[in-house]
């Protein structure tokens, strides 16, 4: 893959896996490009990716990627561990509460420190480490090269689809699917396409991705945390 844009930290594709196709943001540098951000300077909630595409243009920055990262609670509050530049704003939560998207295990976190980017189980998250940013999800796709046991090949149960990845060499990747798909089939394409070892589910139904580069210029949305990368 060859990075599209000037500073050859970032690229974007097309992939298309069981009849389906995902729209692809690889961060060839995670460090110095991600952030999650939930409140704007004046303390209110973004809620939108056009209200953070705003947002980062009063910083002076250029919004290449956005998309919602992360489950949200009915105020548009983080759902479990929210950690922002440096700042732990919500503590992880570690109950094995309903089978929800959020609970069903394992469910991780996908943080970055100053150097580079993971993604780790809920259990094994070691916050002894100089977090800059972190949000909690679940589940996890995959844990180890492993599709998550609990999904079921040709499951029935599809939406729109949104995660994240990591391969070996810490590249990190967003994927939304375009269509509806099953988490299996979702899991799949971390493991099997994108050749991710670690992989966490963000959301459902309710997914925008903001990708210029594929002229995807979802601006709408009502959500709690985002991810953005800008130049």
């Amino acid at each position: 893959m060859k990075p599209t844009t000037k500073s050859g930290k970032t690229n974007a594709m097309q992939l298309n896996y069981a009849g389906a196709r995902y729209d692809v943001f690889v961060v060839n540098n995670p460090a110095q490009n991600i952030q999650l951000f939930w409140k704007g300077a004046n303390g209110a909630i973004l809620r939108s990716l056009g209200n953070l595409k705003a947002y980062t243009a009063s910083k002076g920055k250029k919004l290449l990627f956005a998309a919602n990262a992360g489950m949200y609670t009915t105020e548009n509050g983080p759902k479990g561990l929210y950690i922002e530049n440096g700042k732990e704003l919500r503590r992880i939560d570690l109950k094995k509460g309903p089978k929800t998207n959020f609970y069903m295990q394992p469910n991780g976190v996908f943080y970055t420190t100053a150097q580079h980017a993971y993604i780790t189980t809920s259990e094994t998250f070691n916050k002894k480490e100089k977090v800059v940013f972190a949000t909690q999800s679940g589940p996890m796709l995959v844990v180890d090269g492993v599709v998550n046991s609990q999904f079921t090949k040709g499951s029935a149960n599809i939406n729109i689809r949104n995660g994240v990845g990591i391969d070996k060499d810490g590249r990190v990747y967003f994927v939304i699917s375009d269509g509806l798909v099953n988490l299996y089939d979702f899991a799949m394409i971390f493991k099997d396409k994108l050749h991710c070892p670690q992989a966490l589910f963000l959301d459902g139904g309710i997914s925008r991705t903001y990708l210029p580069e594929l002229k995807r210029m979802d601006l709408d949305g009502d959500f709690g945390v985002m991810v953005g990368v800008t130049e």
